[in-house]
């Protein structure tokens, strides 16, 4: 099963391909202000450096949190998307050892079909300006 981890929870944003449980390839890069601008650009680079295109993916995983707002919802919503156009699972994790929990979820069949974040506290929601 071919699989795409995404993390984009700091400003170092990192994207991993695994063929099941083994790392292929992997990409850093410090993404801070221009995730949304970067994200899909690197994924398809990643894609392409292993003559891989996006409908060869099997499965995602994603990290879930806590972290950075901006970062775990734009990676999350991509991956989401991802999932639903491609018609693959999608699962989520935390932890040091996320990417391969969610490797081994994705081989027992596994799909939480949307991931929500966990941004480690409640949002800070202001009221609008009228």
């Amino acid at each position: 099963m071919l699989i795409l981890a995404i993390r984009t929870d700091q400003p170092e944003a990192s994207l991993a391909l695994y063929q099941d449980s083994k790392e292929l390839a992997g990409s850093r890069w410090l993404a801070h202000r221009q995730l949304a601008d970067t994200i899909h650009e690197k994924i398809r680079n990643l894609l392409e450096s292993r003559s891989l295109d996006f409908r060869d993916l099997e499965g995602l995983v994603v990290f879930r949190g806590p972290g950075s707002f901006t970062g775990l919802r734009i990676g999350i919503s991509v991956a989401n998307a991802l999932a639903e156009g491609l018609s693959i699972p999608i699962v989520s994790a935390i932890g040091d050892q996320w990417q391969e929990e969610g490797c081994k979820r994705l081989e027992l069949s596994e799909n939480e079909k949307i991931v929500l974040p966990e941004y480690g506290a409640p949002p800070k929601v202001t009221r609008p300006k009228k």
